[in-house]
This record gives structure tokens, C-alpha cells and sequence, in this order.
């Protein structure tokens, strides 16, 4: 297989790649996927592109952050389109472990946390932070960036990535890159691909329902009957729903009745057929 940008696979061949970098004074960003990326990728690899002096992006379908019977075998993986996309934005290095390397025999050191990694998607998902939080940690730690660049649509796990990176004291500068959306609000999301035509239709009601609940936080409305009349309207809306939630923007904290007083985040998950979406916006408190 030929790419159009230098790939590597071993750990050893991404640090002596990285050294000569660092030995030239360079600064280096990196972008972590699973892979399948669209324009919300590319846009994470354009900031750290404005940031850095240069990029790595590593692809990477985590076994360990799906639980039996969801679509670790049915994840989409195009590595050949993935590398033409991250060339022609400007990556400079692609970086495609193995499972059987990033999880030798005898692997027995996980990563776990509480705090933003409480609740919300750990209710529906409880394996999942255990296994973000674990290859995230080894990425890291392998490419040891001075910038890393993660999505705002995955928002608790972009707060998880943030905690982790404090109480470890690792020395990347964790950045949030804001949600890319289609026309319609959709955002943007490597699972949209399983959408047939008329639930990619419906799923579109996700960024409208999140968009009205942070109108009503921040015309000054009672949270708790904001938060009602949204999980009303997902649940008309779509197949099943997990969760439609006001949360402190910075701790994931729960809300307590009454109007908004602090920064929030309106977040969601839902199914719309058998493909789960999440997605968020910010809600400030009323100014009047």
C-alpha cells in the first residue's frame, strides 16, 4: 500500500521520527482518531497545524472502549482515504499502531478516573472512559506532544482527557476543537455513515433540541423544566433515549432547579435506529 504521507506503525519508528523533530527545534502537535475522519477531523488537524510546527495524527480502533456487541468489528476503516485527507490538509506524519502492540500479552495497567467521568456516558457505556482514559494515557505518553487537539462534540470525554492530563502531570497543553456540523446542524460523527436516509433526516432534531434547551438556560428558565421539555421532545423524536442533561460546563456537576448561574453544557445521546449519537452546546447564564 502505498500513502501519500509517511506512515509507522512501531513505537520506535514514531520516536525516532519525533526525535529528529525535536532535535530541529520543532514544536509538535498530534490528533487522535479512530479513523473514517470527515471535515471535523481535519478541522482538529488545521488547528494543531496553526500551533505547531508539526503534526502526527494517529488511527486507531480502540478494542478496549467497546463492550460486547457493539461496532468495534463494524467501525468503518479507510486507511488509504483517511491518509489522502490527512495529506492534503498538511498532517505530516500518520501514525496506525497495532492492537497486538498497543496491547501486548500479559497487558495489565488500566487508566480509571471519577469525577468528569461520572455519569452520563459512563451510565450507558461503564467500560468506556477506563478505555479511553488507558490508550489516551499510552498515545500520549508514545508521541509526548506539547499540543493535543480533541473535539468538543465527545465533550465529557474531552473533559476526562483534560482531568487525566492534569492529575498526571503530563506536559501536552490539552485543546478543544469546536464541533463541525453539517448544514442541517448535524454533527458531524464517523457513526452517521450507519444512518439510512430517513434517520439521517430525524437525527437532525438532535442540534434542535440541544439548540432550544440552551435558548431557554439563557433566556433565564427554570433548568429543571427546560431539561424536562427537551427530554420530552428527544424522546418523541428518536428510537431510545439515554440521556438529554444540563451539566456545569467545567466539572460536568449536575444543575440544581432554578435559572442558569454559571456556565453550562446541554449534552445528549440518543439512538436513531441502531446508531447512537451524542452531541452538546454551551448555554451561558441570562445577562438581563
Amino acid at each position: 500500500m502505498t500513502l501519500p504521507l509517511p506512515l509507522v506503525s512501531a513505537v520506535s519508528d514514531l520516536r525516532a521520527v519525533l526525535a529528529g523533530w525535536r532535535a530541529a527545534g520543532l514544536s509538535i502537535g498530534f490528533v487522535p482518531t479512530m479513523g473514517a475522519l470527515h471535515a471535523g477531523h481535519i478541522a482538529l488537524v488545521t488547528q494543531a497545524l496553526s500551533r505547531c510546527d508539526r503534526v502526527v495524527a494517529s488511527i486507531f480502533v480502540n478494542p478496549a472502549q467497546f463492550a460486547p456487541g457493539e461496532d468495534f468489528d463494524a467501525y468503518p476503516r479507510t486507511l488509504e482515504a483517511d491518509a489522502a485527507r490527512l495529506a492534503a490538509a498538511g498532517c505530516h506524519l500518520l501514525y496506525a499502531p497495532r492492537a497486538r502492540d498497543m496491547y501486548p500479552d500479559g497487558f495489565a495497567t488500566t487508566v480509571t478516573l471519577s469525577g468528569p467521568a461520572d455519569g452520563l456516558e459512563s451510565a450507558a457505556r461503564p467500560h468506556f472512559f477506563t478505555g479511553v482514559a488507558t490508550v489516551v494515557t499510552k498515545l500520549l505518553n508514545q508521541v509526548r506532544p506539547d499540543v493535543a487537539v480533541f473535539g468538543e462534540k465527545d465533550y465529557q470525554q474531552l473533559l476526562v482527557i483534560k482531568r487525566l492530563a492534569a492529575d498526571l502531570d503530563l506536559e501536552t497543553l490539552i485543546e478543544a476543537g469546536e464541533t463541525v456540523r453539517e448544514p442541517d446542524g448535524l454533527a458531524l460523527s464517523s457513526r452517521n455513515a450507519y444512518l439510512s436516509a430517513a434517520d439521517r433526516e430525524r437525527a437532525a432534531r438532535l442540534n434542535v433540541i440541544l439548540a432550544e434547551f440552551a435558548a431557554q438556560l439563557e433566556a433565564g428558565g427554570d433548568i429543571a423544566q427546560a431539561e424536562a421539555a427537551a427530554l420530552d421532545a428527544a424522546r418523541a423524536a428518536f428510537d431510545s433515549v439515554d440521556y438529554v442533561t444540563a451539566r456545569c460546563a467545567l466539572t460536568l456537576a449536575p444543575l440544581g432547579p432554578g435559572p442558569l448561574a454559571r456556565p453550562a453544557r446541554v449534552l445528549a445521546a440518543v439512538r436513531v435506529g441502531s446508531t447512537r449519537l451524542i452531541d452538546n452546546r454551551a448555554a451561558s447564564p441570562s445577562q438581563n
